[in-house]
């Protein structure tokens, strides 16, 4: 009695995010970088300001490194 389960880890949609997870994560910095800097405007509080121009300057430095690995996969 052989019988295998499909794993609810390994579903399709999981493991595309997994291939682009560079990507994902670039993406999801920005989200939160905006998100941030838009709550430090409604709130007025400088905290999240920081935080949000943290985020964004990491947003820059990993978009950065993902254009530069693209660029030496490709040749």
């Amino acid at each position: 009695m052989n019988v295998q389960k499909e794993s609810i880890l390994a579903t399709p949609w999981r493991l595309e995010v997994l291939r682009r997870l560079d990507v994902v994560l670039i993406v999801f910095e920005l989200v939160l970088s905006a998100a941030f800097l838009f709550l430090s405007i409604l709130t007025g509080n400088p905290y999240f300001r920081g935080v949000g121009i943290g985020l964004a300057i990491a947003w820059v430095t990993s978009t950065v490194a993902y254009l530069f690995k693209r660029k030496l996969a490709k040749s």
